[in-house]
């Protein structure tokens, strides 16, 4: 059977997160097979349990065999103060082969706010975040890593992600929901299937370079996802608190400090995606049904 890069026999992911994993599942689904990194020797069990094949990123020669069998790369870890951690574990390893298809998973953060007006990926990165600066800059290094080593490198722009387990539903079930209200603040947000469905697009047509912005067609406020769901279930609506209350946790916080619509319309156009879910309310009404 012909390899090709849209069902690649074997995906590295250089972190086995959530999104890592859903990734992995998917590869697997597709009848391939699926390597992620973890430092973490209970993640590395979990990772196996479910048929994925686990390396500890610091096992260097674990590592490079892995990239050896690799017909795709993707790089899910969040950078840190030194800048992306996959870019330090995989770049000493250039003299072995790579792959056609690298694909580095970055954050809308890097956009900043643009007073909830659209943004396009072409447009200036204006971070206003710690975390959105050290997104800016794992992008550049790898890019510029691209054109050093030939590689195909695409970046990936993602929003709030959210699926069974992690959304709105379960803190509404679990007691933990919030509403939280920031006059004229709107973003988007992206289911986890989705982003899945875009990173696989994109390996069936690789564009070295080329950034994309996988997001859902439809920027809300939180609040009015919050109630919609709320209402959905039968629930009172949570109470209601500013997004400065020392009850929102310092990472949801940082999603209240940018206000923007977010365009999809370059991986719609160029690599004939569609998100599943194209707003909150189909995305949440998929995760009732499965539970």
């Amino acid at each position: 059977m012909t390899t090709t890069a849209a069902d690649p026999t074997a995906l590295l992911v250089f972190g086995g997160g959530w999104l890592g994993e859903a990734a992995a599942r998917e590869a697997i689904r597709r009848g391939g097979r699926a390597i992620a990194t973890s430092r973490d020797a209970d993640c590395r069990a979990a990772l196996q349990a479910a048929g994925i094949e686990a390396v500890d990123p610091n096992d260097v020669q674990a590592l490079g065999a892995a990239l050896e069998q690799a017909q795709a790369v993707l790089i899910t870890a969040p950078p840190d103060a030194g800048g992306c951690p996959g870019l330090r574990a995989l770049a000493p390893l250039a003299g072995r082969a790579w792959p056609d298809w690298i694909g580095y998973v970055s954050s809308t953060s890097v956009y900043g706010d643009r007073g909830g007006g659209w943004v396009f990926e072409d447009g200036a990165l204006n971070a206003a975040t710690l975390q959105g600066a050290r997104r800016v800059r794992a992008e550049r290094d790898w890019l510029d890593g691209a054109q050093g080593m030939g590689l195909t490198v695409q970046i990936f722009r993602l929003p709030g992600l959210y699926g069974p387990g992690r959304s709105v539903i379960d803190r509404l079930r679990d007691g933990s929901a919030r509403l939280v209200r920031k006059p004229g603040q709107i973003f988007n947000r992206i289911h986890v299937d989705d982003a899945v469905s875009g990173l696989f697009a994109s390996m069936a047509q690789p564009n070295p370079g080329r950034a994309y912005t996988l997001t859902d067609d439809e920027p809300a406020p939180a609040d009015e996802v919050m109630a919609w769901a709320a209402e959905r279930l039968g629930l009172p609506p949570p109470a209601e608190v500013d997004w400065t209350d020392p009850s929102v946790s310092e990472g949801m916080r940082r999603f209240y400090l940018d206000s923007k619509r977010l365009s999809n319309a370059r991986a719609k156009a160029e690599l004939g995606w569609r998100p599943r879910y194209p707003s909150y309310r189909e995305g949440l009404e998929a995760i009732i049904a499965a539970t």
